[in-house]
C-alpha cells in the first residue's frame, strides 16, 4: 500500500508512432516534398513578383533585380538551410517539431528554470501567429495561382475571385473525410511542379548565364549601399520567398530529419533558386517599358505562350497542396494545445484507421474557411494579402530564435563565443525582416497581428482559468485517508466498479463526495483516475499506467498519455491488472464533475477573463467524448468553484 506501481500488462511497446522504420529515404523524401514543402515551393508565384510591383515598387533595372535574388538566395541559405534544417531540426522532442513540441522540451529539460514563464509566453505567442498563418496562406497562395488566368487571356480577370473562393469551399468541405486517398496524389504532382519551374527557370538562365552573378552576395549589400531605405522595405516581400521554412521543423515526425534534409538540399532548394533566377534572367535583359509589364506576372511569362494554362493548372494543384498542409498543420497544432493545456476539449476525429495524425477538428476548419473567404473577398488580389502576409512569419522566426537561444545555452550547452556569434546572425536577419514588414501594418498587416492576439488571449486564458481552478478545488479538496475510514464505516457497498475521474491526482473528487452525499453508497471498487499529459510526444504501453491501492477497495490511478496522442480511458483500464478482476464496461460506472465557474473579484485574473474562462469552459467538449467514455455508463454531477 502507497506503493507505485506499473499497472498496464501485456500490452505492445510502441517503438516507432510514425512508422519509419523499413521506409526507405528516398520514398519518405519524395513523401515529404509533397506535403512539407507546398508552402515554400509555391512562394516563386509571387515573391520576386512582390518585391517589385508590390507596395513598395522598384524599378526592374540590373542593380536591384541582382539584388533582390542575392538577397533571395542568402536568405533561403541562412534562414532555412542554417538556421532550420541545419540547426532546428536536431531540437526533436522525441522525434516532434514545432514550436509546441519545442516548448514542452525545454520545459523538461529546465526543470523550472528561472526564465521558463517568458519561454512558455514566447511559445504559445508563436502558436497564435501560426493561427494568422493558417488564414491567410491558403487566400494568398490559392488566389496568386488562380491569378495566372489573366496571363492567359486578359477576359478572365472578373473570374479569379469566384474560383479562388469556389477552389476554398471545395477544400475545406473535403476535409471531414480524410485526405488519405488525395495524399497519396501530393508527392507526385509537387515532384512535377518544382520539374518543371526548375525547367522554365534553366531556359531563361542559358539566355542569360551572366545572371548566376546574382548569387555573390555583394549584390545584396551594394543594393543597401545604393538604396538603403527601399533596400530595407523590400525584406518585406524577400522574406515571401522564405515562408514555410517553419513547416520543415513543424512537420519534421511525419518524415523524419534525414528525409526533409535530402529533400530540401538536392531537390526543393535547387528548383526554387534555378526559378528565381530564370525570373530574374527575363527581365533584366528587357527594355525598360516590357520589364515594368513583364515584373507584373513573370512566373507564368516564363512559360511559352501554348504552356500557360497547363502552368496555371499546376500551380493552382500546387497551391492546394500548400493550403492542405497548412489545414492539417492548424488542426495538429490545436491537438497539441488541447492536450498541454491551452485549449480546451474539443471535438477532433479521426480520417483514418492507420494514420494517427490524419484528424479533422470541425470548429477550426470551419472558422479557418470562414475567415479564408472573407480574405479572398476583402483583399481581391494576391498583392494586396501580400501586406498582411509574413508578419505572422517573420514573428514566428524571431521567436524560434529566441527559443534556439536557450537550446543551444541551457539544453546543448554550446561554446558560448560560437552560439552568441550565430544568434547574432540569426536575430539580425529575422529582427530585419520583422521590422520591415511591420511597415506593411496599416496596408493590412494588422491582420494577422489581431488574429494572434485574440488567440494569445484564448490560449493564455484558459491556462491560467485551468490553473486557478485547478488550485480551488485542491484547496477544498479532503484528505484521502480520512475519507476512506469515514466513508466505508457509513456507507453500503454496492457490487461493481466506480471510476471518478480528477484532474489531480491529490484528494476526494468533488464527484465521489457528491455521489456519496445524494446515493449514501459505495462500490465494491473505487478507482480515482486522473489523465496526465506529459512534455514527451508518446508514451510507450508498458509505462501509461500507475497504480496506487490506497486500501478497502480504493485505488488510486494514473494514466499517461504523450501530447500527440489522444486518450483512451477504456483501452487503458482493459489492459490493467492489479486491482482485482478485470474490467467489464457494463460493470463500470464513471462518475464526472462538471464545473459551473462563478466570476469573482478573488486576486488571479481578472474578471472579464474569468468571464472569457468561463465561457470557454461552457463551450468545451464533454470529457465523456473526449476521453472516449461508453456513452450508457457515464454519469455527471455538477459542482460550482469561484476562482
Amino acid at each position: 500500500m502507497g506503493s507505485d506501481t506499473p499497472g498496464c500488462d501485456d500490452a505492445p511497446v510502441m517503438q516507432d508512432p510514425h512508422g519509419h522504420a523499413g521506409q526507405g529515404l528516398a520514398r519518405l523524401a519524395v513523401a515529404a516534398i509533397g506535403i512539407v514543402f507546398g508552402d515554400i515551393g509555391t512562394s516563386p508565384i509571387y515573391a520576386f513578383r512582390e518585391t517589385f510591383a508590390g507596395h513598395h515598387p522598384l524599378t526592374p533595372d540590373r542593380l536591384h533585380i541582382y539584388g533582390v535574388l542575392s538577397l533571395v538566395f542568402w536568405s533561403m541559405m541562412l534562414v532555412v538551410t542554417l538556421k532550420y534544417v541545419s540547426i532546428i531540426m536536431r531540437a526533436d522532442n522525441k522525434g516532434e517539431g514545432g514550436s509546441l513540441a519545442l516548448l514542452a522540451l525545454i520545459n523538461r529539460s529546465t526543470n523550472g528554470a528561472r526564465w521558463t514563464a517568458p519561454i512558455v509566453l514566447l511559445g504559445v505567442f508563436a502558436t497564435a501567429l501560426f493561427y494568422g498563418d493558417s488564414m491567410i496562406t491558403p487566400a494568398m497562395s490559392v488566389l496568386s495561382a488562380v491569378e495566372g488566368l489573366t496571363v492567359v487571356e486578359a477576359r478572365f480577370a472578373p473570374l479569379v475571385v469566384p474560383i479562388a473562393v469556389g477552389i476554398m469551399i471545395f477544400l475545406f468541405m473535403i476535409q471531414s473525410r480524410g485526405t488519405a486517398a488525395v495524399g497519396r496524389l501530393f508527392g507526385p504532382i509537387m515532384l512535377a511542379y518544382f520539374v518543371a519551374i526548375a525547367a522554365l527557370g534553366i531556359v531563361q538562365i542559358v539566355k542569360a548565364p551572366g545572371i548566376l552573378a546574382a548569387l555573390n552576395p555583394w549584390h545584396a549589400v551594394q543594393f543597401f549601399l545604393v538604396d538603403q531605405w527601399l533596400a530595407f522595405l523590400a525584406l518585406g516581400s524577400v522574406v515571401l520567398a522564405v515562408t514555410g521554412a517553419e513547416a520543415l521543423y513543424a512537420d519534421m515526425g511525419h518524415f523524419g530529419r534525414n528525409p526533409i534534409r535530402v529533400s530540401w538540399l538536392f531537390f526543393v532548394l535547387p528548383a526554387l533558386m534555378l526559378n528565381y533566377l530564370g525570373q530574374g534572367a527575363m527581365v533584366v535583359g528587357l527594355p525598360p517599358e516590357a520589364a515594368v509589364e513583364t515584373i507584373k506576372n513573370p512566373f507564368f511569362l516564363l512559360a511559352p505562350e501554348s504552356l500557360r494554362l497547363p502552368l496555371v493548372i499546376l500551380a493552382t494543384l500546387a497551391t492546394i497542396i500548400a493550403s492542405q498542409a497548412v489545414i492539417s498543420g492548424a488542426f495538429s497544432v490545436t491537438q497539441q494545445a488541447i492536450q498541454l493545456g491551452f485549449i480546451p476539449r474539443l471535438r477532433i476525429t479521426h480520417t483514418s484507421a492507420s494514420t494517427a495524425g490524419q484528424i479533422y477538428i470541425p470548429v477550426i476548419n470551419w472558422t479557418l474557411m470562414t475567415v479564408v473567404i472573407l480574405l479572398v473577398l476583402s483583399f481581391q488580389s494576391s498583392s494586396n494579402l501580400a501586406a498582411a502576409y509574413g508578419i505572422a512569419v517573420t514573428g514566428a522566426m524571431s521567436i524560434d530564435a529566441c527559443l534556439l537561444a536557450v537550446v543551444l545555452f541551457s539544453m546543448w550547452r554550446w561554446n558560448k563565443l560560437l552560439a552568441t556569434l550565430l544568434l547574432a546572425v540569426f536575430f539580425i536577419v529575422d529582427l530585419a525582416y520583422l521590422l520591415s514588414n511591420l511597415t506593411k501594418v496599416p496596408d493590412g498587416g494588422w491582420f494577422p497581428l489581431l488574429v494572434g492576439l485574440i488567440a494569445f488571449t484564448l490560449l493564455t486564458t484558459w491556462a491560467k482559468g485551468r490553473k486557478l481552478m485547478i488550485e480551488r478545488l485542491r484547496e477544498s479538496a479532503m484528505p484521502i485517508s480520512i475519507f476512506i475510514e469515514s466513508a466505508t464505516n457509513s456507507a453500503t457497498r454496492v457490487p461493481g466498479t466506480a471510476v471518478f475521474m480528477t484532474s489531480t491526482p491529490e484528494g476526494v473528487p468533488h464527484a465521489l463526495l457528491h455521489n456519496l452525499k445524494h446515493n449514501k453508497v459505495l462500490h465494491e471498487r473505487v478507482i480515482l483516475l486522473t489523465v496526465r499529459i506529459l512534455d514527451v510526444p508518446y508514451v510507450e504501453q508498458v509505462q501509461r499506467c500507475q497504480l496506487e491501492d490506497l486500501g478497502r477497495g480504493f485505488h488510486r490511478l494514473v494514466i499517461k498519455y504523450g501530447f500527440m496522442q489522444e486518450p483512451d480511458v477504456p483501452a487503458a483500464l482493459k489492459n490493467l491488472t492489479g486491482c482485482g478482476p478485470e474490467f467489464k464496461m457494463m460493470d463500470t460506472s464513471f462518475f464526472l464533475a462538471r464545473q459551473t465557474l462563478l466570476a469573482s473579484s478573488r486576486p488571479g485574473m481578472a474578471l472579464w477573463r474569468e468571464k472569457l474562462f468561463a465561457w470557454m469552459l461552457r463551450n468545451a467538449e464533454s470529457a465523456m467524448e473526449f476521453f472516449r467514455l461508453p456513452t450508457n455508463r457515464v454519469v455527471e454531477l455538477g459542482s460550482q468553484v469561484e476562482i
